[in-house]
Parts: structure tokens; C-alpha cells; sequence
């Protein structure tokens, strides 16, 4: 068992909502990744602080949490930016430009995937389908669909989020 004092770079805390999902959880098999989940919807992603928590509580080895941080794409290690950006890379859209659109974010940004701004404003990542294949080529911000666009689009979409902060 992880003992969470011995850690000195604890940034995050559990919050009492989520200390109390792991308790209700605890003797549960398999509730590991349902955690987790739960973590980076609060978080945006799991902090390592928060990781060395979550194995304290449930007993478990801090290797077991981090096996399953890194077996599965879906949680993130890093904190992403205040607009996430998930750009379609699904059949159709790849075949009617997702790669371009991809290209011009690199290009406009400065930054390639799974990257943050270093102004902490954007990350990219590309993603296996949004499921709006009638609207392709997409691209969401914090879920917000953007669909049927170019590469020409893109520094529209990303002045209006510049545009908010």
C-alpha cells in the first residue's frame, strides 16, 4: 500500500465527492477503472498526486494504477488544455480531409498532437470517431461539434475560443 505523506509533490486532492465514489466502491472487483474514470472527469486527467490517493484508498499497488493509465489511451497523464480539441480520424472523415485538418492545427498552434499550447489555451488529439459521419470532416472543442470543414475553417474556429480566454 502507497502511503500518500511519503509523496512531497501533492498538488491535487481527492475531493470528498470523489473519496466517497472510491469507499462505495472499494470492495467491488474490477472498480479500478471505473474510478479512474471518474477521476479524470474531474480533473480533466489523472495527477499523479490523485493517483498515489486512489491507490492508497483502494489498497492496490500504485503499479496497478498506473498498468491501467497506460494500457488505455482514453485516460491522460497530462493536464489538457482549457479547449480540448479531438479532430476526427474515423474512415470518412480521414478520407475527406480529417489529416488536413490536423496539419493546419500543427501549423496555426505550433504544437502536434497530444501537445498542450504553451499558453495552456489548447491540446490536440486525434480521436477514432465523433459519430457525426454525416458532417465530415469533424472536429470538436470540449465537445462542441465542428463539422463540414476545411483547413481553411480552422483559424476561425480557433479565434472564437482565443476570442473567450
Amino acid at each position: 500500500m502507497v502511503n500518500v505523506t511519503q509523496t512531497p509533490d501533492i498538488q491535487e486532492k481527492l475531493t470528498p465527492a470523489l473519496q466517497e465514489f472510491i469507499q462505495q466502491r472499494k470492495s467491488q472487483p474490477g472498480s479500478l477503472i471505473m474510478v479512474l474514470h471518474r477521476v479524470q472527469e474531474e480533473y480533466g486527467y489523472v495527477p499523479r498526486s490523485v493517483a498515489f490517493q486512489v491507490a492508497d484508498l483502494l489498497g492496490i499497488p500504485l503499479a496497478q494504477v498506473y498498468g491501467v493509465l497506460t494500457f488505455y489511451h482514453f485516460f491522460k497523464l497530462k493536464k489538457p488544455g482549457k479547449y480540448r480539441i479531438s479532430v476526427c480520424m474515423g474512415t470518412a472523415c480521414y478520407l475527406k480531409g480529417g489529416q488536413d485538418l490536423l496539419q493546419e492545427l500543427e501549423n496555426i498552434l505550433g504544437v502536434g498532437l497530444n501537445t498542450v499550447t504553451p499558453d495552456g489555451l489548447f491540446s490536440v488529439e486525434a480521436v477514432r470517431c465523433l459519430g457525426c459521419c454525416g458532417l465530415t470532416p469533424v472536429m470538436s472543442v470540449n465537445g462542441a461539434i465542428h463539422g463540414n470543414i476545411g483547413k481553411e475553417d480552422v483559424a476561425g474556429i480557433l479565434a472564437q475560443y482565443r476570442a473567450r480566454g
